[in-house]
């Protein structure tokens, strides 16, 4: 699509991501969107009235978190916040300094699985206790 039509996209997002922020009500919403941009719905809102309704939204206490950005953890499975054991695994590659193509590798080696988002809890268990191994290893080689 073009860039206008992301932007637009982004912005009414942004809208209604501040209106349950806020917890407005259909009506409440809908008086603010006439008040301040004199539309009746988000969709009649041009590029100008939605940085009126964003700016006011803001006024109120509306705080958009920024996105993650992406690439900052390259190859970092989606389903990390859904499991402790690769949140884990994520703690012991920071502390090493290695990427997560590393225990994509580990995962390959030691259980024919090719990425560790896909490894059972008994199989991160184990990738576990060898990035711990690992990581004693190197602590003891450093000192």
């Amino acid at each position: 699509m073009n860039r206008a039509y992301d932007s637009r996209k982004a912005e009414l997002a942004k809208i209604h991501i501040a209106k349950k922020q806020l917890q407005l009500d259909d009506d409440t919403y809908r008086a603010m969107l006439w008040t301040t941009a004199r539309v009746h719905s988000s969709k009649e809102l041009d590029a100008a009235g939605r940085r009126a309704v964003l700016d006011h939204l803001r006024a109120r206490g509306f705080a958009s978190r920024p996105r993650r950005a992406r690439g900052k953890f390259p190859g970092q499975p989606h389903n990390i916040q859904a499991s402790p054991q690769l949140q884990k695994v994520e703690a012991l590659l920071a502390h090493a300094g290695r990427p997560w193509s590393y225990v994509d590798a580990m995962a390959q080696r030691m259980f024919s699985v090719e990425r560790v988002a896909w490894c059972t809890a008994e199989q991160l268990h184990k990738v576990i206790a060898a990035l711990a191994i690992d990581q004693r290893r190197r602590a003891k080689g450093a000192s």
